[in-house]
């Protein structure tokens, strides 16, 4: 559902004869998609989500309409991917949760980022025990919008839900509790810059977990270069990412290994300039949910996690 930058961009990463329907609000997108795909090109998603030739949904709007389009998938028993942020609000997720137990369907909240392969090399070896106990996240990650960006959809609270917080700022979220596990204690701020619109174009937030590890974090609409960077320090190690491809630059880990002399640590990096496969990564993932009958990881808890954070520094920001 939705056959714009994003839908298209899963439909690409799909194996070919995959796509039965092709559904958008604006028919010729809807079109357009479908005859790259050969499917069936469709403006009404209530219609589309029923039909007997689709086994699962990929909803890929704009964010008020994530949630109702994937608790309808669900309660007709259909497979869901929902794109991040998933909703506007945590509770627009609850019945997305509820019609799944009811049916059994499997929903996966794409937070794409995870399958990045600078991002899987960094979790695998933070798994490994490598970093020894985590300490904390500093990620910043940001672009500058473009010509008229203050008049997109993403400056509309009602459609939005928000600003960067919601937009860049859930991935930052949903990476660092990757890592770090549950944040206890949110403290955050979401002004406006540059922009002139109603929601913020940047977004700060310091969190931290039960344990005392600490997420710094900064996402921004007002990065003017495109940037991605990510560190995840533990007390005997630190990785380091940067880029995300294309105009983020080239994926690329560092692993800073600490000596018992301490000193300069020992240095190890990987670099991945080929094309991002994120997207053909978690639509495997997806893939690998159904066959095992397996609950998708990130699924709605994570989502609703990431969106609780952000709604809380809405309210404190308004306060």
């Amino acid at each position: 559902m939705g056959c714009g930058l994003i839908g298209r961009k899963r439909a690409a990463a799909l194996p070919p004869g995959t796509v039965t329907v092709c559904c958008d609000v604006d028919p010729g997108r809807a079109t357009q998609l479908a005859v790259t795909c050969k499917a069936t090109p469709l403006t009404d998603w209530r219609e589309a989500v029923r039909r007997d030739d689709v086994d699962a949904v990929f909803a890929a709007t704009t964010h008020d309409l994530l949630a109702e389009i994937a608790a309808e998938a669900a309660a007709a028993g259909k497979h869901v991917l929902v794109e991040k942020p998933g909703a506007r609000k945590a509770s627009e997720l609850d019945a997305v949760a509820e019609a799944a137990t009811r049916t059994g369907a499997l929903v996966r909240v794409g937070f794409n980022h995870r399958f990045h392969r600078a991002l899987l090399k960094a979790h695998e070896i933070f798994e490994s025990g490598a970093l020894g106990p985590m300490m904390y996240v500093r990620g910043r990650y940001g672009h500058g919008g473009r010509v008229g960006y203050e008049k997109e959809w993403r400056a509309v609270p009602a459609v939005s839900g928000g600003g960067e917080l919601i937009d860049q700022g859930a991935h930052l979220i949903d990476l660092s509790r990757w890592f770090l596990g549950d944040f206890t204690r949110v403290r955050g701020a979401a002004p406006t810059f540059f922009w002139d619109m109603p929601v913020e174009d940047n977004g700060f937030l310091l969190l931290e977990t039960a344990a005392g590890q600490v997420a710094f974090l900064h996402a921004g609409w007002t990065e003017w270069k495109n940037l991605f960077s990510l560190e995840i320090a533990g007390r005997v190690g630190k990785l380091e990412i940067n880029g995300l491809g294309g105009s983020y630059g080239t994926e690329r880990i560092t692993w800073y290994k600490m000596s018992p002399e301490m000193g300069p640590p020992e240095t190890l990096a990987w670099e991945y300039p080929m094309a991002d496969h994120s997207w053909e990564a978690e639509n495997a993932a997806f893939f690998e949910d159904i066959r095992l009958k397996r609950q998708p990881d990130p699924g709605i808890a994570d989502a609703q996690a990431a969106l609780r954070i952000i709604e809380q520094v809405y309210r404190e920001e308004r306060a």
